[in-house]
This record gives structure tokens, C-alpha cells and sequence, in this order.
């Protein structure tokens, strides 16, 4: 099960990167602002999230292991949030402040908490701990759990409550979710749209352990399923039902 640390102290963040603990929690995930998102994939779990006035990229990667032959993400976000320090999940090749640890953060106009997680299924000991995150960002609540296998307590139900957008691996192998585990996890949290990474397409690179996504929507069996692309744009108020946007 995952193991979930005490709250952590509020983090402000400026220009400099400089962290300065301020002794308060994010509180319940209330839309903090209006206007939507624009979300742009990289492939892998590297997304890039524009909304409210700032931007958040997920898991920057080298081309290793299962992101070999795709393309680095060599951006600028106002926040980086990484799984773990893996090279396919946390390399430090883009600009903005890098954020990995477990903690409660102020990055900008953004508040984000990041909860310690197993990686594997077998507490951890193969590929460590990984870190799941929860921010507003344009009006929505965001849960990203793109870097564990392991199973959510009720407890953690509770801390990620219910997601306007769940990021999710999908693809199997050691340290991800497969499409069964990925599925059970949707219908636990319910949320109102699923982005799927952390599969492969076409013929796996060697060495990789993962699979492709049709495991995953197999078991999400009368699910709305959209294949929206590279790009995906969604507003601050979504329909109550879940739907899964395919982004590559």
C-alpha cells in the first residue's frame, strides 16, 4: 500500500528557487482560478500544462529506456514536477524550478503537495520511493500519479480526493501501473478526465518492460474514450462523467 507522509510545511518559492517554509497545508483542492488549461504531450509522462497565468511540466525525460527514440522536452515551465530522479521520469533538462521531493510547495501563483509513494509493488526496495502530486491549476484540480505501481490506501483516496484530471501510467512493467491496476485506480478516485501516459506505441525499445495502451482501455470497457493528438485543450467546468483523452 502506498505509505503517505505527515503533512509537510508550506514551501513559497521565488525567482531565485529559494524555499522558505511558512507553516501551512493546501487545505481542501478548491479551483483557485478560472479559465481552463492547454495541455501538450511530449510522449512517455512528459506533459506540458498552460493555465492561470503559469505552467507546469510532468516527468522531463532523457530518450532512455522506454522514451528512447522520442524527443527530450527542452522547455521552460514556471514548476517542474518529477516521479522520482529516474532519467525517463526526472531529468533535469528543462527550465524552471524542479520539485521531487514530497512536501507542500508555493511555486509562483501555484500551491502543489507531493505525497511519498513505493515506485514498485514490493514497497519500494527494487526502484525506491516515487512522489505523487496534487495541484489547482486554471480551475481544475490535477492528480499525478504517472511514477508508482503500488496499490492506494483509503487513506490516500481520501488525501487525493476527486481529480478534475488524473495523470496515470498505464503501461505495466516494474515500476507503473498495468491496464488492470490503472483502471481499478479510476474507479476508485472517479475522475472527470483521465490522461494516460507511460505506455509505449509501436514496437517497445529494448530493455523496456512496458506495453502499449490497449490493456488499459480494455479494462475501462464502456468508458468515453477521446484520441485528441499532441494537444488537448479543456475548460475550468467539466462534464461529471469520467473520459479518457488519448494523447498520442
Amino acid at each position: 500500500m502506498l505509505s503517505m507522509p505527515a503533512r509537510q510545511p508550506l514551501m513559497a518559492v521565488g525567482t531565485t528557487a529559494a524555499l522558505l517554509g511558512v507553516g501551512l497545508g493546501l487545505g481542501p483542492m478548491q479551483p483557485a482560478q478560472a479559465g481552463g488549461v492547454s495541455i501538450t504531450s511530449y510522449g512517455h509522462s512528459a506533459l506540458l500544462i498552460k493555465g492561470g497565468g503559469q505552467s507546469v511540466l510532468v516527468n522531463p525525460f532523457k530518450a532512455v529506456g522506454c522514451a528512447k527514440g522520442l524527443t527530450e522536452p527542452r522547455v521552460s515551465a514556471t514548476v517542474i514536477l518529477a516521479s522520482s530522479e529516474l532519467l525517463d521520469e526526472g531529468a533535469r533538462i528543462a527550465n524552471g524550478t524542479f520539485l521531487v521531493k514530497p512536501g507542500s510547495y508555493r511555486v509562483g501563483g501555484l500551491k502543489l503537495e507531493g505525497f511519498a509513494a513505493p515506485h514498485d509493488r514490493i514497497g519500494g526496495r527494487r526502484y525506491g520511493q516515487s512522489t505523487l502530486w496534487r495541484w489547482q491549476q486554471g480551475g481544475l484540480s490535477f492528480a499525478h500519479l504517472g511514477g508508482t505501481a503500488a496499490s492506494l490506501s483509503g487513506e490516500d483516496k481520501v488525501l487525493l480526493g476527486r481529480p478534475d484530471v488524473l495523470i496515470i501510467g498505464v503501461g505495466g512493467g516494474g515500476k507503473v501501473y498495468d491496464g488492470n491496476e490503472a483502471a481499478a485506480v479510476i474507479k476508485a478516485l472517479n475522475p472527470r478526465r483521465v490522461i494516460p501516459v507511460q505506455y509505449v506505441t509501436g514496437d517497445a525499445p529494448a530493455g523496456c518492460d512496458q506495453t502499449g495502451i490497449q490493456p488499459f482501455l480494455d479494462a475501462l470497457s464502456g468508458v468515453t474514450v477521446q484520441r485528441v493528438g499532441n494537444t488537448l485543450t479543456l475548460p475550468s467546468s467539466l462534464g461529471d462523467s469520467t473520459v479518457v483523452d488519448v494523447m498520442r
